[in-house]
């Protein structure tokens, strides 16, 4: 369908023209954003500044809250109902009133009934000729477009309807169409509105599950640190003890060892002596002398025969094998620490095994067997 839009006639020109474009962006400014037409009253203000009709107002809010009850219910939700500003994005909190707590814009309201008594006064002043500002078609001259074509989506005029092209088609008054398609297209932008809210809702949920994943995961970071630290702790303060067991065997036994052969040395070097004394002894020329220092010397000889049965560690006195622990059982249970979940005795709040039951649980089946030497008169009980 083709149509064109005709100027109005050249009597429109001069003063009134520029006044006529004053209203018409005076008029820009009081068209609401949510049903596009000239606010209807009552008009409120935004928190941030932006005016919207209280009925559109309404709609917003009731399609993103659609639990809050009608106004005046007694089961009335108290405070915690929101929209978000269709212009600006803005979250407006509402009281329990809902939008008819928020304020009256008095001055917008007073600037719409002083615009629509100068654009009355301005349009029966104006030549009829002026008022013929609007779409006519171009197959039939001076023949407005006032009806719309349901079966070809389109506006056209009377004449195509009896004698043109769309005498066949399911046609409808235009204004019935524009005044239909205008609160579908009011109703599609209340129910984006609040589709966008809800997005935005889930968007910030989302944004405060990442922060608590965060800080789960660093707490439970540092608490397995601390428990590993601790398990290591329990591993290095055993593995002091163990040591000490070894090297306190290891000292005993050089003790002793160190004690005969200091024992030994001595005697040694008394029978080194008389073997000198004895040398000594056989070459005295006198035979009185001779046979009175012989006498000394073979009474010395004979209890050193006597003391000479040595004492000595008994056969394999050095060997330590013993202090062997079988640690292969533990390995594969530290391997194989896991997460887990329980309250069982030795399971924490969280199901992670406590370290030292673990160490206590394995040494019970590591434990040193030592060996006492059975020349130790003070074994180590």
């Amino acid at each position: 369908m083709n149509f064109a839009l005709r100027p109005p006639s050249a009597g429109s020109s001069g003063p009134g023209a520029g006044r006529g474009a004053t209203m018409e962006n005076l008029e820009k400014q009081l068209i609401c954003p949510v049903c596009l037409e000239m606010f209807s009253k009552p008009v409120v203000i935004l928190p941030c500044q932006h005016n919207l009709c209280r009925k559109c107002a309404n709609d917003i809010f009731q399609s993103a809250n659609p639990l809050w009850q009608s106004r005046g219910s007694t089961s009335m939700t108290s405070s915690g109902a929101r929209f978000r500003c269709p212009s600006c994005r803005h979250e407006v909190m509402l009281d329990r009133h809902g939008v008819y707590g928020l304020q009256r814009n008095l001055l917008v309201e007073n600037i719409l009934d002083i615009y629509r008594q100068q654009e009355s006064s301005r349009l029966v002043n104006i030549k009829p000729e002026q008022q013929q500002h609007q779409l006519l078609c171009e197959e039939h001259q001076d023949e407005k477009i006032n009806i719309y074509c349901l079966s070809c989506e389109t506006p056209t005029c009377s004449m195509c309807k009896v004698f043109g092209k769309h005498r066949d088609c399911d046609v409808a008054p235009l204004s019935s169409v524009y005044m239909r398609q205008k609160t579908d297209l009011s109703d599609g932008i209340a129910i984006l509105v609040a589709s966008n809210d809800h997005v935005q809702a889930v968007i910030t949920q989302m944004e405060e599950i990442c922060c608590t994943v965060e800080e789960n995961g660093q707490r439970r970071r540092e608490e397995l640190i601390d428990r590993l630290d601790s398990l290591v702790a329990v591993l290095e303060e055993r593995k002091q003890e163990l040591v000490g067991l070894i090297t306190k065997e290891q000292d005993d036994k050089l003790k002793r060892v160190r004690s005969l052969i200091g024992r030994h040395s001595d005697q040694l070097e008394a029978a080194v002596t008389l073997v000198e004394s004895a040398i000594q002894s056989i070459e005295e020329p006198h035979m009185p002398l001779f046979i009175q220092s012989a006498n000394v010397i073979l009474e010395k000889m004979a209890v050193t025969a006597r003391a000479s049965n040595m004492e000595r560690p008994e056969l394999g006195f050095e060997d330590m094998s013993h202090f062997v622990i079988d640690t292969d059982d533990l390995a594969d249970m530290l391997r194989n620490i896991d997460f887990s979940s329980g309250t069982h005795r030795g399971v924490g709040d969280d199901g992670e095994e406590d370290p030292e039951e673990v160490l206590r649980k394995c040494g019970t089946e590591t434990e040193v067997e030592v060996y006492h030497n059975p020349l130790d008169k003070n074994p180590q009980q």
